[in-house]
């Protein structure tokens, strides 16, 4: 009636200070207090949270009597500044909010329980990870810190700014276990042989990537089984189990690398057996495979067994073994479409080589067919061993599922030796050549070194006065016409 619209706000802000300068008072006069207060925290933040649902449901129940007592001129001014403001219970200022006013006078408090929350976190890592240790935690220790992040995550579901203050203090110890972990990881150059059994730096990175796995898994459940747990405090813990993920990935690297040097060393020695040969008596070729195919496939076993089944995280060191085995393939693709001279025997050879590749990537994945891609590279190309030019240039495969560059390089080996393949014409060895088109994975480019090699061919005919081309450079032509059209 007299004007006093903030007659409300007035009173909120005397009640909060009130509560404020009463705990402190009480808390400095008592240790008692004090540690009840800090130690048992959500405790008193859950009666706060009642007290405040009550008053909410005071002020409705008021307003609802309002709307039905009929019109009274004093209902008319509450709806206006309803209106105005969207809150019955007081005219404010606008970034004043009532219900943080009154958890501020509990600030002290949460300030002193997040402190001793996050020691709490820390402690049993501090614990497992001694100064001067050398073994990741055993999995006892692991289950008492996975239980120690539950415990205190369950506490502070008592209201979503405290469970996103304590996902946060989790979020550090995550991070924490990961820096402790990684101090372990052994870097240095047995941590990536390949040649003989387990050495100790790698049993210990083994052990590493185990804990971090248990860890990642177990946390993830935890938040998992969190009801009502906020989208804000969830994402808080997944970007650090992200981290956790990406320092796994960083632990097996070294091997991965150490591995997929050896496999394409191993491939890259097909160019030493003779494909050039004719077809035998008997139509089938004399050795079930080549000599590289069997190193590779003994070689891709060993790994799998002496050091990659030790790992517990199968989908994890599959993910990264996968990976591996297209590499293998469009290695093997490669330097299959690069062998010169190809003979009739030669061909058959190659032919049970490719199916040999088949058994040879099988350890590194759950499936071969899962490779996608690759695998439709490997059965799309072997057939085009035995067809004419003509049939291999009108393939459907063709730029679908096996690159024009990769046709147009196996051509190359049914032209005259004047014919130059790309890496011959440059004066290359086939790693170096290798290691170009790794650096140039564009069809453009790759495109453009072959057109070269072709021209260079045309030109060289004309210095001699050649009367004529070799059947196959007019399908060559043709299929880098094609090849550029696709890319335009």
């Amino acid at each position: 009636q007299d004007g006093q619209s903030d007659i409300l706000y007035k009173f909120w802000t005397a009640v909060t200070q009130t509560l404020s300068s009463h705990f402190q008072s009480a808390t400095e006069s008592s240790m008692f207090l004090k540690q009840a207060f800090e130690g048992e925290y959500p405790k008193l933040l859950r009666l706060y949270n009642d007290l405040w649902k009550r008053l909410q449901q005071y002020s409705q129940n008021i307003q609802r009597n309002f709307n039905t007592s009929g019109t009274t001129d004093l209902f008319a001014e509450l709806q206006q500044m309803e209106e105005d403001i969207q809150d019955i219970f007081m005219q404010k200022p606008q970034d004043y909010d009532p219900e943080k006013a009154l958890k501020d006078s509990l600030q002290q408090y949460e300030a002193a329980y997040l402190s001793k929350s996050l020691s709490r976190l820390f402690d049993p890592i501090n614990l497992v990870f001694p100064p001067g240790g050398r073994n990741p935690p055993s999995s006892d220790e692991l289950d008492s810190i996975i239980k120690t992040i539950a415990s205190e995550l369950n506490v502070a579901a008592v209201d979503p700014d405290l469970s996103l203050a304590v996902a946060k203090n989790v979020a550090k110890t995550i991070q924490l276990f990961g820096v402790k972990s990684e101090q372990l990881l052994s870097t240095q150059g047995d941590a990536s042989q390949v040649i003989g059994p387990l050495t100790e730096g790698q049993r210990r990175n083994v052990a590493v990537v185990n804990s971090l796995y248990k860890l990642h898994q177990s946390v993830l459940k935890v938040i998992t089984n969190q009801s009502s747990f906020p989208a804000a405090a969830e994402q808080t813990v997944t970007t650090a189990l992200k981290a956790v993920h990406d320092l796994m990935g960083s632990a097996v690297q070294p091997l991965l690398n150490s591995v997929g040097d050896s496999v394409e060393a191993i491939i890259i020695t097909m160019h030493q057996e003779d494909f050039s040969g004719s077809l035998s008596s008997s139509g089938k070729p004399d050795v079930p495979c080549s000599l590289y195919m069997k190193e590779l496939q003994g070689f891709i076993a060993r790994v799998m067994s002496d050091y990659f089944r030790h790992f517990e995280c199968f989908d994890f060191v599959f993910d990264n073994t996968e990976a591996m085995a297209q590499r293998a393939i469009e290695l093997f693709i490669r330097n299959a479409s690069l062998i010169r001279p190809l003979g009739e025997g030669g061909k058959m050879r190659l032919a049970a080589d490719f199916a040999q590749m088949e058994l040879a990537v099988a350890p590194l994945c759950r499936r071969v067919s899962d490779l996608g891609k690759s695998y439709r590279q490997l059965r799309s190309f072997r057939p085009l061993l035995f067809q004419t030019s003509e049939h291999i240039a009108s393939s459907p495969a063709l730029g679908e599922v096996i690159p024009f560059s990769v046709i147009l390089q196996f051509l190359f080996t049914r032209a005259p030796p004047e014919l130059k393949s790309p890496f011959q014409r440059a004066e290359w060895s086939i790693a170096r050549y290798s290691q170009w088109l790794d650096d140039h994975p564009s069809e453009k480019d790759r495109l453009a070194l072959i057109r070269g090699a072709v021209e260079a061919y045309v030109q060289s005919v004309r210095t001699r006065e050649g009367k004529e081309f070799a059947p196959v450079y007019p399908i060559m032509v043709q299929l880098l016409q094609k090849a550029m059209a696709t890319l335009q």
